[in-house]
């Protein structure tokens, strides 16, 4: 069984230049190392992933392996990516969810939500365990915050979702609330602390993200403008 989002019904009326940017600069930095040895794949993501030991001072690197201050892996891991399918599972959800919420914020604003869920979220996971060497890369994290602002602004849009089942195949349409309610819930239910001193999924980086992206959207979105209403029996001004 196989079932996946790859589009919404939630049109927008701006380019979400930043969004594509992002996308792009990933796909990019991909291709610059994905055709490497596996060697140099793996110097990579340990001098340019998120390694909490690292970042907490409880390890360091070697003088070859030591290219940037730890706390600067914190931005540099959510563009590595460790495979085909995690980055096309990360574009396409932010393809999917990303636009919106640049036309709800901003460029600017979009561009700080982005990172600071995307902080967040390698904090969360960092913090579960501040002594392991495992690097975190990917920009899961960070598109899980914007999952969560789009489930709190946008919870009724309609989701196309892509289901497989042997010869079965269907596009179904179903609301945010539940697609994305439905994701938050496999994280919580995937995370085990077995799952992450093994490696992999940072379920931890995913639940993190999603939960500050749901909180942050309200304070980075535009305040309505509240009409003015003359107090009663005044006259109003002319213009």
């Amino acid at each position: 069984m196989f079932f996946f989002p790859f589009a919404d019904e939630n049109p927008t009326n701006k380019t979400p230049i930043i969004n594509w940017l992002i996308i792009l600069i990933c796909i990019i930095t991909f291709l610059k190392y994905t055709f490497d040895h596996q060697y140099i794949q793996e110097k990579l993501f340990i001098s340019f992933g998120m390694i909490p030991a690292v970042l907490f001072g409880h390890s360091e690197l070697s003088s070859q392996l030591k290219i940037i201050p730890a706390y600067l892996t914190l931005i540099t891991s959510m563009f590595l990516h460790g495979g085909w399918m995690h980055l096309l599972g990360n574009m396409t959800y932010l393809y999917i969810f990303g636009d919106n919420i640049e036309e709800k914020l901003g460029k600017i604003k979009f561009l700080m939500f982005y990172f600071l869920t995307g902080l967040c979220a390698a904090l969360t996971q960092a913090l579960l365990d501040t002594s392991s060497t495992i690097p975190m890369i990917g920009a899961s994290g960070a598109i899980a915050g914007i999952l969560g602002g789009y489930l709190v602004l946008y919870p009724k849009a309609n989701i196309k979702v892509f289901f497989w089942f042997i010869i079965f195949f269907k596009v179904f349409r179903i609301r945010a609330f539940i697609v994305l309610g439905g994701w938050i819930l496999i994280q919580f239910l995937s995370f085990s602390g077995e799952e992450f001193n093994s490696g992999g999924v940072a379920y931890g980086a995913h639940i993190g993200g999603f939960i500050a992206g749901a909180i942050f959207i309200k304070f980075f979105c535009p305040k309505k403008l509240i009409p003015h209403k003359p107090i009663k029996g005044s006259v109003p001004n002319a213009k």
